[in-house]
């Protein structure tokens, strides 16, 4: 069944614009974590890169899209899969980054594990990068 972009962006009470209709179908086209660059290569014909980059921020700040860092430092995105019905959730799963093909992808179905921090120590976000041969490429 094909996923109608539009109806998801409804869904988030966002308007339907042809650059957050095409960001959202390349992620779920590709079904890795992409970056701004990755984006920007592949719409650039149509959008540029400011457009591009509020459309990102838009996206993270209503739960399309969550933040992952891989080992570089930089900033890549990667779709949220949650329902509608689910107002908040939290993105604290495994990240796995392919050192063969370089994509990085969620592994939601791996939790992190519970980390007690020192008292006066108040966590914002967690993350974990796992790195290594994805199936694809093994």
């Amino acid at each position: 069944m094909a996923v109608n972009t539009a109806d998801i962006l409804k869904e988030s009470n966002l308007r339907v614009t042809s650059c957050r209709r095409d960001v959202l179908k390349t992620f779920l086209g590709r079904q890795v974590a992409l970056s701004h660059s990755d984006l920007e290569d592949a719409l650039k014909e149509n959008f540029d890169r400011v457009t591009i980059y509020r459309t990102l921020k838009t996206f993270l700040e209503n739960d399309l899209i969550h933040k992952v860092l891989d080992d570089t430092g930089a900033a890549k995105y990667a779709l949220c899969h949650h329902s509608a019905e689910e107002p908040h959730h939290d993105h604290e799963h495994v990240h796995f980054k392919c050192e063969i093909c370089g994509n990085t992808n969620c592994l939601e179905e791996i939790s992190l594990p519970k980390i007690e921090l020192p008292k006066g120590y108040l966590p914002k976000e967690m993350s974990l990068l796992i790195q290594g041969t994805c199936k694809n490429c093994s």
